[in-house]
């Protein structure tokens, strides 16, 4: 099942639990970035060194309370005015993913078919609470997407304004705590045909104990696809990216670092799957997650 332009069409048989679908509607707001230049200011003069080492120094701390909430926004239904088509498997997803961050030790919670509206409500309310007790925050979105935007069911809402809430400068009890989001969604309309292959923290000497933190700092966002593309989903199985997420964190979560986490996860993604699909022009298809860390520490779910 592929979202094009204009309306879902429908590839074999309707509810097909053998063919993969795509979160996805055509992006009409893609450009190209500027490039942006940043001035390096290093007033002491003394070398700026880097490490490595695993130390208590570069992790994040988890010794909590608890480890913290995990909100999960499971949509799945649409408003017919937005011409997006239910998204079959995602209950799989949302299902999967309740285990295995409760299995972390996250507090989850999963709100299913989420106005624009209430999702911002939802997480407004989130970026309120008291997290002093708490190590970090999750939250997980499934659903219909365009580059920079994510839908409700009765249409879109850019995705800076849902994330946004936890800067730190609106959400205090998470200032230098992760912040983690991850983002089952389509990108845009861009297919990947693939290609046949062969077979440390700065360590500041002179910083200031009264130290500034940019606000836009301990974020991690995991995309289920790149910029501009389609993302996978099977009606039976759920979606690419979340298979294996849940997977590898089923695994590892516990003794690999959120990075090889992730890393693992794009692996997987990009070895392990490839569309199936009677229309030729979505059939045979790949994908690869992204990654965009803010972290400024190592992250691992154990204490």
């Amino acid at each position: 099942m592929a979202d094009d332009q204009h309306c879902v069409v429908e590839q074999g048989a309707g509810d097909s639990t053998s063919e993969d679908a795509v979160d996805a509607k055509p992006d009409r707001s893609s450009f190209v970035p500027s490039l942006f230049s940043m001035k390096k200011k290093n007033g002491s003069g003394r070398p700026i060194k880097t490490t490595r080492d695993r130390v208590p120094t570069y992790q994040y701390n988890m010794n909590f309370e608890k480890v913290g909430k995990c909100i999960i926004i499971n949509n799945k239904n649409f408003d017919i005015v937005t011409r997006m088509g239910t998204r079959n498997g995602t209950d799989k997803d949302a299902e999967a993913l309740f285990k295995c961050f409760r299995n972390l030790g996250f507090d989850v919670v999963i709100y299913n078919d989420c106005s624009c509206t209430k999702m911002k409500n939802l997480l407004k309310q989130a970026s309120e609470e008291d997290h002093r007790n708490s190590a970090c925050f999750a939250c997980i979105l499934l659903s219909h997407g365009e580059e920079n935007f994510i839908y409700g069911t009765d249409g879109m809402t850019p995705i800076k304004d849902l994330t946004g809430l936890f800067r730190g400068d609106r959400c205090k009890t998470l200032l230098e705590k992760p912040k983690l989001f991850f983002i089952q969604a389509c990108r845009g309309t861009e297919l990947d045909d693939g290609i046949q292959a062969d077979s440390g923290p700065i360590n500041d000497t002179d910083a200031n104990p009264r130290y500034k933190v940019p606000v836009e700092a301990d974020f991690l966002f995991a995309y289920s696809t790149v910029p501009g593309y389609y993302s996978w989903r099977n009606p039976g199985s759920g979606s690419w990216f979340v298979q294996a997420l849940c997977s590898i964190l089923n695994e590892h979560g516990k003794s690999l670092e959120i990075m090889q986490i992730l890393t693992r996860v794009n692996n997987m993604v990009a070895r392990h799957f490839e569309s199936q699909s009677d229309d030729p022009h979505f059939h045979q298809k790949k994908q690869i997650p992204c990654v965009v860390s803010m972290l400024t520490k190592e992250l691992y779910f154990s204490k």
